[in-house]
Parts: C-alpha cells; structure tokens; sequence
C-alpha cells in the first residue's frame, strides 16, 4: 500500500531529505534502489492527483472512498517493451497511458471514474525521476476528471511492470453492458480511429510522417464521458475500442448473439492516419478497423435517431449471420491478441 510517511536522510544516502510536513525536495536525483522504499513512497505520493470521492486516501492500509450508486472496477497492466518502451515513451507519457486506458475502460460501462490503485515494480536501477514523471503523467490524465490514485503498493522487479486497478460509480444509472444489443439497432463509435496505429507504425518505422498519432499512440485521447452520454442516450450495448474495431465488436456481437454488418466507407478514419497510410501507400481503413489503442467508445443504439451527435453510425446490428462482417464479407484479420500478436 502506498504510504506517505515522514523521512530526513542526511546527504550521501541518495542525498535525499523530506520532511513529513512537506513536499519533499531531491538534492540529487538518486536510483530508487539508492533512494529506498520510503523516501521514493514520500516523494512520489504528494504528486498524485487526489480523487474527488476521496475520504481515506495514501497512507493507511487501505484507500476509503464515498460511492454514489453501484462499484464499477476494471484493471489493466502495462509491462516494458511489451505495451510501451523507454525509448519511445516518456516516463509522463506511460503515467498518462496507465490512466486513461483505465478510465476508458470505467466510461464504457456508462459509468463515472472516481479513483485509481497503481501498482508499480521497477528495478532498483531506474532513475527517481523516472517514478516523479510517471506521477507526474497520472495527474495529468486524471485531474481533469476528479479522479485521484488513492492507494497502491511499490515493488523491485527486473522490469518495469504497472498494473493499475480503476473505481468508478454509476450515480443510479444500469451500467452498460456488451449483451443486450438486439437485431436492428445501430453501431457507432466516438470518434475517429487509426490515429494509434499510424502512430506505432512510425515509431517502429523510425519515421516521423505526422506528430499528432505519434501523440495519440503515446498518449490516447478518447472523450471521457462519451460512455456515459452513450448511455444517457439508451445505448444497448457499450465497449471502448481498445483491441480494433472489428475485434471488439466480434465482442459485442457474440455477447449479445446478433451479427455486427460494418460499412467500410462509413468508418471516420483520422486525418492523421490517412496521411501517413498515404506516405507510406497502406489503406488508411485496415488500421481504422483493427488497429486500436484508440480507447473512443464503441456502441449500440437502439436506433439510428438515437446515436448522439458528435457520434458516427458506422454499421448495424443483424439476425442474418453471426460475428462481424465488412461491406459483406467476413474479414481475414480482426485486429490485435494479446497472445497471437
């Protein structure tokens, strides 16, 4: 669990000091191995963002924090060289990356994210400012949102590994669900998609086309909240498009056991994204329908007058087959598995 104690080192030990009445202040950055459990632990929690349901947070045993409705929890993990490299990333930029994936995950329930518990194991070489940045990135991701890291625990390991667990609350709404769509309604997303994919491919192709989907895949921006205006809105079924389009409503579909019918011309496909696909001669609509890391939600509605505006209807929901068809066909490739690549 993420303490917040008191601690004053005399300089040589890492040369750090901290009192427990204050911010502590770095005279040299040390290692985390230099610096040791605590004085990391007293440096790094002042810089987390605080959650506005906050009633017990950093310090105790465990976090206590005041839930309006139903607990909506989801987690999710972040391991080195697998989901982000050093690299590529900064150390803000992984921060940011570990909230908001999170939060995306809470908004498609049609849920309000409240608070984050952020386990971090990294190895006793890593810099101390590489800790600061990654908190440093939480809170910029989380507090426009009111949403705070509340609790947590540090670890040595022989890579850097982050698992982060998110609360959320439903305020009495029904959170959402992939099973209850029906045959006939329509299936629109929240916003533009390809943008993460154009921008991995150009990090691993070491090129620099467009800055702005470098950005995105560093740092996802889907519209927290579109979940739950999604569910405002009568949305039958709800999904953030983390692992493709195509993949993600292959998961909808067979939770709520109807075919998914896409129409490829319909799919909003990034600026960004079409002018690096065009740069390097891809069709620009493979990574809008299987690149993800996008995190804009993917839903169902229960009828086309029914999609909120700033939203896009890009197929519909079907009796007439199962799983997921593009302009009629079943597609060769679905998108991103965690375990076949």
């Amino acid at each position: 669990m993420l303490a917040h104690p008191g601690v004053a080192r005399e300089p040589g030990a890492g040369e750090w000091r901290a009192a427990a009445s204050s911010t502590p202040t770095l005279v040299r950055m040390a290692t985390i191995g230099e610096m040791g459990e605590d004085a990391l632990i007293a440096a790094f929690v002042p810089r987390l963002p605080v959650s506005d349901a906050e009633l017990l947070g950093p310090g105790d045993d465990a976090a206590v924090i005041a839930v309006d409705g139903d607990l909506v929890v989801s987690s999710d993990v972040l391991i080195q060289d697998r989901h982000f490299r050093l690299d590529w990333s900064s150390p803000e930029d992984v921060g940011w990356r570990a909230a908001m994936q999170n939060l995306a995950d809470i908004d498609a329930m049609g849920a309000v994210p409240t608070a984050l518990q952020v386990t971090l194991a990294a190895p006793p070489s890593l810099d101390a400012s590489w800790v600061l940045g990654f908190a440093d990135g939480l809170r910029e991701a989380c507090e426009p949102h009111g949403v705070g890291v509340v609790g947590g625990d540090l670890s040595a390991a022989r890579e850097i590994a982050i698992s982060v667990t998110v609360l959320g609350e439903t305020h009495g709404t029904q959170p959402i669900t992939r099973a209850d769509a029906l045959p006939g309604q329509a299936v629109a997303v929240s916003g533009p998609l390809g943008a993460a994919a154009a921008g991995y491919r150009q990090l691993m192709d070491a090129r620099r086309i467009d800055e702005e989907t470098i950005g995105l895949f560093l740092r996802p921006r889907p519209r927290i909240g579109a979940g739950l205006e999604a569910a405002l809105h009568g949305a039958t079924a709800l999904m953030d498009v983390s692992d493709g389009l195509l993949r993600d409503a292959g998961r909808i579909a067979r939770a709520s056991d109807v075919g998914i019918a896409i129409t490829g011309a319909d799919v909003p496909v990034h600026e960004g994204a079409r002018r690096v696909a065009d740069e390097l001669g891809i069709d620009p609509l493979s990574w809008a329908l299987t690149g993800g890391e996008d995190h804009h939600m993917l839903a169902v509605f229960p009828r086309e007058a029914a999609v909120p505006a700033g939203w896009t209807v890009v197929g519909a929901t079907t009796d007439a087959f199962a799983g997921v068809r593009v302009d009629g066909e079943a597609p060769a490739d679905v998108g991103w598995d965690h375990f076949g690549g």
